[in-house]
């Protein structure tokens, strides 16, 4: 869990200083730090991604994205030869008409 250094000395006394006394900013300080080791613990609970999350995610897609090149390549490469052929099939038929 996160801890929070909190000068508990300092708070009393400068709450002291405003006119509170010594129970009230007592009681202050603890309630504060109750509402921030709360807070924090909220923080802590929530389902934030890690270093190691991030990475897994960027090498998932960098996979991703080299599987999505290499059918776009296979398409292309596809296609070319196709067309190749088919080129070489009408010039065979029009030089065969000649």
């Amino acid at each position: 869990m996160t801890t929070l250094a909190f000068d508990t000395h300092s708070f009393v006394k400068r709450l002291h200083d405003a006119g509170f006394t010594d129970q009230q900013a007592e009681t202050l300080t603890t309630l504060h730090q109750e509402l921030v080791t709360a807070t924090l613990e909220q923080i802590h609970n929530k389902e934030l991604a890690s270093k190691q999350d991030l990475k897994e995610t960027e090498l998932r897609l960098e996979l991703k994205i080299a599987e999505t090149k290499s059918d776009l390549i296979r398409w292309i490469v596809g296609a070319g030869l196709l067309q190749t052929a088919l080129i070489t099939a009408l010039l065979l038929k029009l030089s065969a008409g000649i």
